[in-house]
């Protein structure tokens, strides 16, 4: 089963390699999407895919890359987005 969430990453998630590491994960997942960097130092994604492959992502996006700190992964529907293919990362908002 397809789905789609939107996701917004909380803690030390900006200035240690998030964004392509979400890109990396999520490219290797098969999912579609996108991630970019929010002016209020969190991290938005918007990612869409079979629901195994997005389960797998979220438990990721939990750690992050090595030098980030995830305090808090706030997880959202997203039923009209568009999702792009492949996965990229989009500029800060």
């Amino acid at each position: 089963m397809e789905k789609t969430l939107r996701l917004r990453i909380e803690g030390r998630v900006q200035g240690v390699g998030y964004r392509a590491w979400a890109v990396r994960e999520a490219r290797g997942l098969g999912l579609a999407g996108w991630v970019r960097n929010r002016s209020d130092r969190s991290v938005e994604a918007l990612i869409s895919g079979p629901e195994e492959a997005i389960e797998r992502f979220l438990a990721a996006a939990h750690r992050g890359p090595r030098a980030a700190t995830v305090a808090a992964v706030r997880v959202a529907p997203a039923k009209d987005e568009e999702a792009p293919m492949p996965f990229i990362e989009r500029a800060t908002v």
